[in-house]
């Protein structure tokens, strides 16, 4: 089996998250895990830049792109997926996990969508490597890759 270092995109909200962080590194993986980054940051969310982050403007919300605590985030991330050769996107999850599944993809990098229940139909996970509907199944696929 190849040791593979894996880039998981999902959402804060997913609880299926943690379950395949665990999963993939039992079987052997280096895994990323946002929630919890090497540098040992608490994981990001736009509640701890501002608490009334749902009220932002358009403008505001570009502005705080910049904001200490999302640069921060933004590097460790990008560092993690600059150094992963595989992203799973475990689903649900929002626009930032379907942004780095779409980078991976686009640099050629090894893309699986994990999908463990029922979800509306994308016709454009295609343009991925694999989609797997159960953690047994998507653990073999990374054995025989």
């Amino acid at each position: 089996m190849k040791k593979r270092k894996i880039y998981v995109a999902s959402s804060w909200r997913n609880g299926y998250y943690p379950d395949v962080v665990a999963k993939l590194r039992e079987a052997g993986h280096e895994v990323y895990d946002f929630r919890n980054p090497p540098s040992g940051d608490p994981g990001f969310k736009w509640s701890g830049v501002s608490e009334d982050y749902m009220e932002w403007t358009p403008q505001q919300y570009r502005d705080m792109l910049h904001h200490p605590k999302a640069e921060r985030q933004f590097h460790n991330d990008i560092e993690a997926m600059e150094a992963c050769d595989t992203c799973v996107l475990v689903l649900p999850c929002g626009r930032s996990a379907h942004t780095e599944a779409g980078w991976f993809a686009g640099r050629g990098k090894t893309t699986i969508a994990y999908i463990p229940e029922k979800q509306e139909p994308e016709l454009m996970y295609k343009l991925f490597s694999a989609v797997c509907c159960s953690i047994d199944e998507l653990v073999s696929l990374l054995f025989r890759e």
